[in-house]
């Protein structure tokens, strides 16, 4: 079943959040700039990324205010306004120390978190991000002030058509129906003024003379050829936190579930337990009982998609869908598609 969502209080602002999981560590996932904790779930890989975090971890998951399901605001926050939020909803969820995973400015804002507040923060891990997000004279990485600026006058055609802004580099995995999802993602997590305002905020950021002064054990994650936040904004970050652990991933896509998300959880995964954990199955009915795969092609037939459908957007053959699709039926116990679309959250899909 999907995680319930709860409110935490910042001051007089409510701040939607979630908690998956019960592993002993708790690891609070910063989002870029937006987010939507609901519409999440409805990605498989994005699911499937927040399901393997929440497997070795107890996971919590908020929107930033201003975005998503939490409080409107008429203006970007503050920086400090989103530090004061991570707060409150670690205190909200009984969290007093938390492994921090910040993705892209999500990193950033872990970064100045665990700087004012490292009494609360155990590991920080930096994904796809940056100390300064514009070229200057002592920084090559970036774009320039006035491309920054054409950008953010055309962005919001996103909102409409869910295309990602690749540079000409479009990914195979950011498919026809990912972008139909990533379209109404953008559009229920926040308009595209507010978008713009935090990505100006953004921009004014620099935070590199913090980095010497960053006392908790790092890990950052960057793809190699990534579309959006060039790699050398993450080489930057861990060579300048001391003991910084860096690993250089393959892959283009800026977004964490779009391509191949095994390495990133991996990495993930052994930095805060030492090891990678493979727990036996104990059930063999029921959601519980389905793999991985089996879960990913549950969810999308509960959706309607048919056999080919689902082998394009796997990169599997249309045989290996229906033999998942016969499994997942015997382990749900149910006899069609119809009654799997018809029953999808009651069993948990």
């Amino acid at each position: 079943m999907r995680p319930e969502t709860r409110y935490a209080k910042s001051g007089q602002v409510s701040i939607a959040c979630q908690v998956v999981g019960d592993a002993p560590i708790d690891l609070v996932l910063v989002p870029g700039f937006v987010s939507h904790l609901e519409l999440a779930w409805e990605e498989p890989n994005l699911a499937h990324l927040l399901t393997r975090l929440a497997s070795f971890a107890r996971l919590i998951v908020f929107d930033k205010r201003g975005t998503g399901m939490s409080d409107p605001a008429t203006s970007a926050p503050t920086m400090q306004e989103r530090m004061d939020d991570i707060r409150a909803v670690m205190d909200a969820v009984g969290s007093q120390r938390a492994a921090i995973f910040g993705v892209s400015e999500g990193g950033t804002l872990g970064l100045l978190f665990a700087h004012a507040h490292p009494e609360r923060v155990r590991p920080l891990i930096l994904y796809g991000s940056w100390a300064r997000r514009l070229i200057g004279p002592d920084y090559p990485w970036g774009a320039e002030e006035g491309e920054f600026e054409a950008f953010l006058a055309r962005m919001e055609a996103a909102w409409a058509t869910g295309a990602w802004w690749n540079r000409g580099r479009p990914s195979p995995s950011d498919d026809e129906r990912h972008q139909r999802w990533w379209a109404r993602y953008l559009r229920t997590a926040a308009s595209p003024s507010m978008a713009q305002q935090v990505l100006r905020m953004n921009a004014r950021l620099d935070v590199r003379d913090l980095l010497p002064q960053i006392r908790v054990p790092t890990l950052v994650l960057h793809r190699t050829d990534d579309n959006w936040i060039e790699v050398g904004h993450g080489r930057y970050l861990a060579g300048h936190i001391p003991g910084a652990r860096y690993v250089e991933l393959p892959g283009a896509d800026h977004r964490p579930w779009v391509g191949d998300v095994t390495p990133i959880l991996t990495e993930v995964e052994v930095f805060l337990t030492g090891r990678m954990h493979r727990p036996k199955r104990r059930v063999t009915i029921g959601a519980d009982a389905l793999s991985r795969r089996e879960r990913e092609v549950a969810l999308l037939a509960s959706r309607g998609e048919t056999a080919a459908e689902i082998a394009r957007r796997l990169v599997i053959s249309e045989r290996t869908v229906e033999t998942h699709l016969a499994s997942v039926y015997a382990k749900l116990g149910v006899r069609s598609k119809s009654e799997l679309i018809r029953r999808a959250d009651q069993l948990g899909i």
